[in-house]
């Protein structure tokens, strides 16, 4: 059974109207968690992450602007890591948090980082799911080809089937009924049937990215510095095409005690559920006091 929570609205500075789940109580004894999804994801993802942390922390997990329950931008030039940051500011004021662990998921990931380079004092800890300061030019280019321009399919069967046949190769143990909880987690639900859970747009923003930047994928080694005074994970799937073990090598001599661990059988990005990921962020979170 999934862990209860309540819904949170809030808005943008910008004026849209936007959503988070509200997980635990609000004067739990625990640092509050601040869950940051992936590009096209949503707060469905952390469902098992926020049910288990609840108990002793109040977890907050937003549908970033045009994703999930939050309203969607009229221009794709506003679909940017600058303003997610600036909504998961305008989150905390509306929950009255000052500070919070960090776990960021793929985009959610660089949402932090910039987020550590603006306003470092928000930051108790941080978790970067699957996502580090240098990406793998070969994963966001398999992102690109399908945002926003991927067929909806039209039950929740073929949606199953679509994702495995998509996926497998980088998660090759995953059962049928896990397929399904990815299929719910990805697609909102129309008349009983799939339907995108994401602005289409954000496909053109990440396409538009790209082509000005002429193929080269920025980095964030100057944000990812500004994380080296706070105590950090890195969570990275065994068989991930976007952040390379080499990568990680490198974060870890940049930030000498940061903590790693490895999803096994999991690629981009693992779901934080594994037990060896569940079991580090739990240790993280203990060694540090928080």
């Amino acid at each position: 059974m999934a862990a209860a929570h309540r819904e949170l609205f809030y808005t943008s500075q910008d004026g849209l109207k936007l959503y988070a789940r509200d997980y635990g109580e609000r004067t739990a004894p625990g640092t509050p968690v601040i869950c940051l999804p992936g590009l096209t994801r949503n707060s469905k993802d952390f469902e098992p992450l926020a049910g288990h942390l609840s108990a002793r922390h109040r977890v907050l997990c937003p549908d970033f602007r045009g994703r999930g329950r939050s309203d969607y931008c009229d221009n794709w030039t506003d679909y940017t890591p600058v303003h997610e940051m600036m909504d998961t500011l305008d989150l905390m004021g509306a929950a009255g948090i000052g500070s919070a662990i960090f776990i960021g998921t793929s985009r959610g990931g660089l949402v932090t980082m910039a987020l550590a380079a603006f306003r470092p004092n928000v930051i108790k800890a941080a978790v970067l799911n699957d996502v580090g300061p240098e990406v793998d030019k070969k994963g966001i280019e398999r992102i690109a080809g399908y945002v926003g321009v991927m067929e909806v399919p039209a039950t929740w069967d073929e949606a199953a089937v679509k994702l495995r046949v998509m996926n497998e190769r980088e998660f090759p143990n995953l059962s049928g009924d896990q397929w399904r909880t990815f299929a719910r987690r990805t697609f909102a639900e129309e008349h009983g049937a799939p339907k995108l859970d994401y602005d289409p747009k954000i496909g053109t923003a990440m396409r538009k990215g790209l082509e000005a930047s002429k193929g080269e994928i920025p980095t964030m080694w100057p944000q990812f510095g500004s994380l080296a005074q706070m105590p950090l994970l890195i969570v990275r799937g065994e068989n991930s095409d976007l952040l390379s073990a080499g990568i990680v090598e490198r974060m870890q001599a940049d930030h000498p005690s940061v903590k790693s661990v490895t999803a096994k059988d999991r690629g981009h990005a693992p779901f934080l559920d594994e037990p060896e990921v569940l079991a580090a962020i739990d240790e993280f979170i203990a060694a540090e006091g928080l």
